[in-house]
């Protein structure tokens, strides 16, 4: 019978076992990728069990741990002890990033399990090409202020390498500061876990591109493949020294991903209404919907 001793913290040195799992069952939410479990552990405490033919996933928050469903053949027995398990260690949310159809396969299975969905973690899906070019009335507003930026800064695009990585790491400093990381606690847990991505961006098979105003790096992002059709983008940051950088960034990224990949996804708003906004602006193709089970 599954027991929480059955699980083990995820570490860097799991990552083959965790991309061959992934070629058989591909993901389509950010949470479940093992880039953002390795480079949020200092936050979300991420542990697995490989049980059968299937990884199950935990995360422990501020002492709340919270189970994924298993990641691999249905196989009813192995779910009903994950909820078995999820009901006897965790809070009020047991099973949290239930798909659609794992949903549905629950409730076949477990009827009278109470579902929700989980909208501040679903996740926003864009067509690259619409990313890329901005092109037609949606994207007038935004096209405005790419152009304002083209036109007024000298810039040049260059790929994330090791030949710049450390001015990579002196340009996350310099937004922390703006940002006043040390004063927020998201924004210190963020600047911890893209510091980690850089740091390890070669074994981790990252991508990234920098975008350099006046030799300065103004604003950079770091992407990976997430599936056969879809880029994930996992951090994206500007500074404000020239008005329209972010937009800049997130053009230039979608150039790059639209040459291989049809779909972006920019993962969740975590519920802040400004950063939801923001993202309903770029008009997603479609949302990674997402449930919980509640008690």
């Amino acid at each position: 019978m599954l027991s929480i001793d059955d699980f083990n913290p995820v570490t860097l040195e799991n990552r083959s076992l965790f991309t061959d799992h992934y070629t058989k069952y591909p993901q389509t939410h950010s949470d479940n990728t093992f880039t953002n479990m390795v480079c949020w552990n200092h936050y979300a405490h991420y542990r697995y069990a490989v049980v059968r033919d299937s990884i199950i996933l935990s995360s422990t928050i501020d002492g709340v741990t919270r189970f994924r469903p298993p990641v691999g053949h249905h196989d009813p027995r192995l779910l009903k002890e994950v909820i078995r398990l999820a009901y006897q260690e965790a809070d009020t949310e047991p099973v949290v990033l239930i798909d659609p159809p794992t949903s549905s396969w629950i409730h076949s299975l477990c009827p009278v399990v109470h579902m929700v969905p989980d909208r501040n973690h679903f996740e926003y899906v864009y067509r690259a090409e619409d990313l890329a070019d901005l092109s037609g009335g949606s994207y007038l507003n935004l096209r405005r202020q790419l152009n304002r930026f083209r036109k007024n800064c000298a810039y040049a695009v260059e790929p994330i390498m090791a030949a710049n990585q450390d001015e990579v790491k002196e340009f996350l400093v310099k937004w922390c500061e703006w940002k006043g990381c040390e004063d927020d606690l998201v924004l210190a847990h963020e600047k911890e876990a893209i510091f980690y991505a850089v740091d390890h961006f070669v074994e981790l098979e990252l991508f990234g591109l920098v975008i350099r105003v006046d030799r300065n790096i103004g604003a950079m992002s770091l992407f990976e493949p997430l599936n056969r059709h879809t880029a994930l983008v996992h951090f994206e940051k500007g500074l404000p020294d020239c008005e329209g950088i972010y937009k800049a960034i997130n053009a230039e990224t979608a150039k790059v991903i639209s040459k291989e990949y049809t779909y972006i996804n920019r993962e969740s708003d975590l519920g802040v209404p400004g950063l939801r906004e923001a993202k309903m602006r770029y008009h997603p193709h479609h949302m990674v919907e997402v449930f919980s089970i509640t008690r």
